[in-house]
């Protein structure tokens, strides 16, 4: 059986204001190409498809988009878990149109699917947190464990005062799901998991959310189903494989840069070939990095004008920081954003002065317009209509003008 196993999709996130889904589209057209060219069986979700619980109608159209041509009309079996970004009925709101494409989606740890028939495959066995089916005369047990929280656990944790004993009782209480469920794994079958964890020892990025303040929401490698032949895992944007341990567990990553942190190495996606009763063999398959992101370091005012000339028709979204002895005017800001508008920020290097302090910049290179769309994504996790964006602009117009008739 081949799979394969991707996750931290992020539909509809933003980077610095500026809207990624155009790279997203492109990333699932050769997701696409990919599974095709690979002739793969499976396709495994690990979570995080979107990047809020309240995505934008055009992440969703690509996600279902998605669905349909890597399910090729049933013939391959698409396998989708939330991930702590996701809303677990949102993920699951067509759970009965996919099925007829062979598209699984799972919600919450205990999710279960009915036994019969998932496009052109065959699900022969089910229960809460595991399925087993049939694709090519191929049996696979797949053990599915979306995003663990207290509350879609419907647990509480009790009275625990440190975090060290938070963690290990989270930690435990995972690896008792895992160990309880890896006993439907047989010989005769390939025995898989699918989960989006956090486990102890993974390296991170700025542009993953911390699970729970004082990081309690961690899994220790040993609480992983050791039966398993391969654990597909998300949340983490650096594809990697689990430390300490001799269990094949990787995290995929995130398809794109998401953070400057994530700029030193490459975006990939697992292609796996796994036997029952056989060592899987891992494959790294390299995404194309369309559109990266670079921080560019500049002497001077006038050097990074220059540079920004140079670099105009590059496809890349770029951190501007400029040695100077001054603060940029807001004529050199303006020269700077028209010739390459996919700078991020201006951060000048002033002797003497903190960087902290020089955040600020990045705000009054922004005009009230920017600031207020910025806000209202940030508070409610949806970008502001057209309409609702121009009444806002003619307010902040109206007020302006009445400010400055007042002080003229």
């Amino acid at each position: 059986m081949r799979i394969l196993h991707t996750s931290d999709w992020h539909l509809g996130k933003y980077l610095e204001n500026q809207s990624r889904l155009d790279e997203q589209e492109k990333f699932i057209e050769d997701l696409i190409e990919i599974a095709d060219e690979k002739d793969v069986d499976l396709v495994v979700i690990a979570g995080d498809v979107y990047d809020t619980s309240n995505p934008p109608a055009r992440a969703e159209k690509l996600f279902y988009r998605a669905l349909n041509a890597l399910a090729k009309n049933g013939e391959r079996v698409v396998l989708t878990i939330a991930g702590n970004h996701d809303n677990p009925d949102r993920i699951t709101a067509s759970t009965p149109i996919a099925r007829e494409q062979g598209i699984i989606l799972l919600g919450n740890p205990k999710s279960k699917v009915e036994k019969g028939k998932i496009g052109k495959n065959e699900i022969i066995d089910a229960g809460e947190g595991y399925l087993e089916i049939k694709i090519k005369n191929e049996k696979a047990v797949i053990l599915t464990l979306p995003y663990v929280s207290e509350q879609r656990l419907n647990e509480v944790l009790g009275d625990i005062r440190s975090e060290e004993d938070m963690q290990k009782s989270y930690s435990e209480k995972v690896g008792k799901i895992f160990n309880d469920l890896s006993k439907k794994f047989r010989k005769d079958t390939v025995n898989i998991a699918v989960s989006h964890i956090f486990v102890m020892g993974g390296e991170t990025s700025d542009s993953e959310r911390v699970l729970q303040v004082g990081g309690g929401l961690t899994v220790h490698a040993n609480m992983l189903p050791k039966k398993a032949q391969y654990i597909a895992l998300g949340h983490l944007h650096k594809p990697q494989k689990v430390k300490n341990t001799d269990i094949k567990a990787y995290y995929s990553g995130s398809p794109l840069q998401y953070s400057k942190s994530e700029i030193g190495y490459s975006k990939c996606i697992y292609i796996v070939d796994v036997e029952a009763g056989k060592e899987a063999v891992v494959q790294e398959v390299l995404l194309k990095n369309r559109k990266p992101i670079e921080v560019w370091r500049c002497s001077s005012i006038e050097d990074a004008i220059d540079y920004c000339r140079e670099n105009q028709d590059r496809k890349v979204w770029a951190y501007l920081e400029i040695e100077t002895d001054r603060i940029l005017s807001q004529s050199e800001i303006k020269e700077i954003k028209k010739l390459k508008p996919d700078i991020l920020s201006i951060i000048p290097i002033i002797e003497g002065i903190e960087r902290d302090e020089l955040n600020e910049e990045r705000f009054k290179e922004k005009n009230i317009i920017e600031l207020f769309k910025e806000f209202y994504i940030s508070e409610r996790n949806v970008e502001p209509s057209e309409e609702f964006m121009k009444l806002f602009a003619e307010i902040a117009r109206e007020e302006g003008e009445e400010i400055e008739t007042k002080t003229s």
